[in-house]
């Protein structure tokens, strides 16, 4: 009966890192300041080198759930353009990868009087999924199982992000080379792993003094893999102290074929004092997993150095 069980358990982690191999787990992080994790397009923007770490914990209640660290970091070099990277590590149940994502952007200013920008980036991705055959026989299973099961994979993605104002439309395609199949079974491994993101959002304030900000975003993924599609819609408010604020707000998920059936709703809340930031969510999950689990934790920290200056708006 217990190698039932585990064998039910890796059958169940086999499906979920599938659908994350090549990705780190994209949850409401990207909206605690931290735009990077999303796009390559965001490298550079703004006047310091910029690191954000989060940490995730899926799933609170279930043994071996998802389990996810990063680090985002970008810099501006030059006047127009930036470098970034980004590393994760995620652990679901007897499976770990890790990751890198290197990424250079390039912005142009198309009317600085009007603060009309184009911005273009490429990321280099790397990729290590395996198998953690170890754990599975510390479990109970087949000893006859040996040796740790893995793959590296190497992808790219590209993104183009235009602002206007307050105004902002981030479109992007991740990993767009087609896998290589050599090795696996190719009846049930998917080659297409490509997988395209639109953000767009704006940033309302009713007049220039005004403490409190507005913004309504909205991000759609769509997945070549399987064809499916889903959406965040946000809603976030920033109450500013001089140049500090707080902010909190909503993130709701749903797959786009089940608008009225949500995945989560998410509330946020974080920080901006001085150079320092701080992000939490807590997704309450909305769907059949409610009857184990209570909801999944997401914290971001964050920090500023070595601010610079440039003539150029577009990095602003």
């Amino acid at each position: 009966m217990k190698k039932i069980g585990i064998t039910l358990v890796l059958c169940i982690c086999s499906l979920f890192a599938k659908s994350q191999e090549l990705n780190s787990p994209q949850l409401s992080q990207y909206l605690a300041d931290n735009p990077f994790v999303l796009s390559p397009t965001y490298a550079g923007i703004g006047d310091h080198v910029k690191i954000r770490i989060n940490g995730l914990t899926q799933w609170v209640g279930i043994e071996d759930a998802p389990d996810t660290q990063s680090l985002a970091a970008d810099m501006r070099i030059g006047n127009r353009s930036g470098v970034g990277i980004f590393l994760y590590n995620d652990k679901n149940g007897y499976t770990k990868q890790q990751g890198a994502r290197l990424s250079f952007a390039h912005h142009l200013t198309l009317d600085r009087y009007n603060d009309e920008f184009l911005s273009f980036g490429l990321s280099y991705n790397f990729n290590q999924f395996r198998i953690d055959i170890q754990e599975f026989v510390n479990a109970g299973g087949d000893p006859g199982v040996t040796d740790d099961r893995s793959t590296a994979n190497h992808n790219f993605d590209v993104g183009l992000l235009y602002r206007k104002d307050k105004f902002y439309a981030s479109l992007n395609a991740s990993n767009i080379l087609d896998k290589d199949l050599s090795g696996f079974n190719i009846t049930y491994e998917p080659n297409r792993l490509r997988n395209y993101y639109l953000y767009t959002g704006y940033r309302y304030k009713k007049s220039k003094n005004s403490d409190l900000e507005i913004e309504p975003s909205i991000l759609y993924k769509m997945f070549e893999s399987d064809g499916r599609s889903e959406t965040d819609m946000n809603l976030k408010f920033r109450f500013y102290q001089y140049e500090d604020y707080y902010y909190a707000g909503i993130n709701y998920r749903f797959l786009n074929d089940q608008i009225g059936k949500p995945l989560y709703i998410a509330p946020i809340v974080g920080l901006k004092k001085n150079n320092l930031y701080f992000g939490y969510s807590y997704q309450i999950q909305l769907n059949e997993i409610t009857n184990y689990s209570t909801g999944t934790h997401v914290v971001t920290l964050g920090v500023d150095l070595f601010q610079g200056l440039s003539n150029c708006r577009c990095t602003y």
